[in-house]
């Protein structure tokens, strides 16, 4: 075609050159998408609070209450590790976590469920479970498949019954005997009541222990009153009887729905003596039309005070309200301080993601035992090889609606 020659449009050049502009046209479009995509890929993969998306992750799960009566502990328990596995993955070391948190509305049969749950998606690891009943169910089958078990808060004795099994906070025996050697050197009473749930594992432990070890304490157990499942509503009996022993302390070592209705009902009785009690009553404050006040000047054992001067405690404190807009309770640190027990003993023991649940347990269960953890519950935490922590027990009181390291 001559220079200066004008194609028609209806020529078969003009439609030719027509197609050609179409396809240059197309293929501009598709390679600035394909920039876009580039781009935004490089983004997404860049990683967030829980470090290096791409990394190759330990499957942690976690079982508990996040519904149902004991919620506030489950609740507590997920959010703390949570935190805690956000951190690690941020430091972007070795271990890194992935991690997955179900419900087991504190039902042992649920939470039997939730375990194969967590198998089927490849569990290595567990934190849990958070309450004593569910964990002891769970327990069964964790040491049957050699699943490395580190409960927060799950304090039964049974809990720590097989060899994969480790807890952080103290047992029921040891909370009792803790709490009457504190009660007895620090001279709080020389008559004490207790009020207890004989049906119930945690409270019979606390309780047996408790009664034990008062004998050696210089004061006397001039009331011991139990109630069941069955009448936990009225104990006006209780009370009465605490009263009339003329007992100057309470000991309540129970849950904090129930001992929120024995304030009010001694409160109407115009019985006024100390209450003590132990890590049941955390969330006592949390009930829901519960007049507080009545729960100034309550003394509880536990290894966890939000008002900690420490820097670790502050870190944490700040860093969970921010994230949760709640004040942590000792449940959430013991979970914190669970996976950073967990961590520890991992980077000791030079576990990775490649390796099968039952490799690990193994690797688990001698490394628990030669790691030293300072935690947000206890400083210089160790464990011996039945799974029981070494460290020093604490104590709180509720002033001015919150609590506060005594």
């Amino acid at each position: 075609m001559a220079r200066g020659q004008r194609v028609s449009r209806q020529s078969p050049q003009g439609r030719l050159l027509r197609q050609l502009g179409r396809e240059m046209k197309m293929k501009k479009i598709l390679c600035i998408a394909l920039v876009l995509m580039m781009a935004f890929g490089a983004v997404a993969c860049g990683g967030d609070d829980n470090g290096d998306e791409g990394a190759a992750k330990i499957k942690l799960g976690g079982i508990g209450p996040l519904t149902g009566g004991a919620a506030v502990y489950g609740i507590a328990v997920n959010n703390g590790a949570q935190l805690a596995v956000e951190e690690i993955n941020a430091l972007g070391g070795d271990i890194q976590f992935d991690y997955n948190f179900q419900d087991d509305e504190h039902d042992p049969e649920k939470s039997v469920s939730a375990y194969n749950t967590l198998k089927d998606w490849g569990m290595q690891m567990l934190v849990g479970t958070v309450t004593s009943a569910p964990c002891i169910a769970v327990g069964s089958e964790s040491s049957n498949d050699n699943m490395f078990q580190l409960t927060p808060s799950g304090s039964a004795v049974d809990c720590a019954k097989f060899d994969n099994q480790f807890r952080i906070c103290f047992s029921d025996p040891n909370q009792g005997a803790a709490s009457a050697q504190y009660i007895g050197e620090n001279k709080l009473a020389t008559k004490v009541a207790i009020i207890y749930d004989s049906s119930d594992v945690y409270s019979s432990g606390i309780h047996d222990k408790f009664i034990a070890e008062a004998t050696n304490q210089g004061f006397e157990v001039v009331a011991d009153e139990a109630f069941t499942a069955d009448n936990n509503t009225n104990f006006s009996v209780q009370i009465q009887k605490a009263q009339d022993a003329g007992a100057e302390l309470v000991f309540l070592p129970i849950y904090y729905q129930q001992a929120s209705l024995i304030l009010v009902q001694a409160k109407q009785m115009g019985y006024e003596p100390d209450f003590f009690g132990c890590d049941g009553l955390d969330g006592l404050l949390t009930v829901e039309n519960f007049d507080t006040s009545l729960a100034e000047g309550i003394m509880l054992l536990t290894p966890f005070a939000a008002d900690a001067q420490d820097d670790l405690t502050k870190n944490f404190v700040t860093t969970y309200k921010e994230k949760y807009g709640d004040i942590p309770n000792q449940f959430a640190a013991d979970a914190y301080d669970a996976v950073y027990a967990i961590k520890a003993a991992g980077e000791k023991a030079g576990i990775t993601p490649d390796m099968d649940a039952s490799t690990i347990c193994d690797k688990l269960k001698t490394a628990m035992t030669e790691v030293s953890v300072d935690g947000l519950t206890g400083l210089g935490m160790k464990w011996t090889a039945d799974g029981e922590p070494e460290k020093a027990p604490k104590a709180v009181k509720i002033v001015d609606g919150v609590y506060n390291a005594m």
